[in-house]
């Protein structure tokens, strides 16, 4: 599953030079696919592709957010959710809207990575 920052955000921005996949961003901030990966276009499977550095709506403009198409849990790279790690306030949590399994994180890992 994704990991998710909860509204306890105290916006420290400890979380967002951890992740491997560049997945966090501040508050409003917008974000690309491309960003922290190798990835060149997005191919949505109907029909739709899109460039991967077209800049995308910011899931929050209040706090840090996690693009849950970009995390992996840290899954390949360290051994637990480094933004989970540390978090000062426990407010990245896994995402119950959006459960992944391990064969499926890291399947999206090496799509990102080039693997």
């Amino acid at each position: 599953m994704a990991i998710m920052i909860t509204d306890e955000c105290i916006n420290c921005g400890a979380c967002e030079p951890e992740c491997p996949n560049t997945a966090i961003y501040e508050g409003g901030v917008e974000w690309t696919y491309a960003g922290g990966t190798h990835l060149e276009e997005i191919d949505y499977g109907d029909g739709t592709v899109v460039d991967a550095k077209v800049k995308q709506t910011p899931v929050s403009n209040e706090f840090y957010y996690i693009v849950t198409d970009k995390c992996t849990e840290c899954m390949g790279f360290h051994e637990e959710p480094q933004c989970a790690a540390v978090c000062p306030v426990d407010c990245c949590v896994p995402d119950p809207e959006n459960v992944e399994d391990e064969d499926t994180l890291l399947a999206k890992k090496a799509w990102m990575h080039g693997e």
